[in-house]
């Protein structure tokens, strides 16, 4: 049996999200190194967690998406 795979060619949309720092290690990255910008692309996703890239590109981290202890998803 033969199968054909269909690749897509239309690129997907970039999901974004804004995040706000919650302790004093975040802040720090997010004064220094995302230089107080709150979008973040979102690079991977799982049921749980995300993986975000700052849009300066100096910071990548994961994150929980409910109760996470560094950051606050806030759009």
């Amino acid at each position: 049996m033969v199968y054909t795979y269909k690749v897509s060619q239309t690129p997907m949309k970039p999901k974004f999200v804004c995040v706000e720092p919650k302790n004093s290690k975040a802040k720090n990255r997010f004064y220094n190194l995302m230089h107080e910008l709150h979008s973040c692309r979102v690079e991977q996703e799982t049921e749980d967690q995300m993986f975000l890239s700052s849009i300066t590109g100096k910071y990548h981290f994961w994150m929980n998406k409910i109760n996470d202890e560094n950051w606050l998803i806030i759009k």
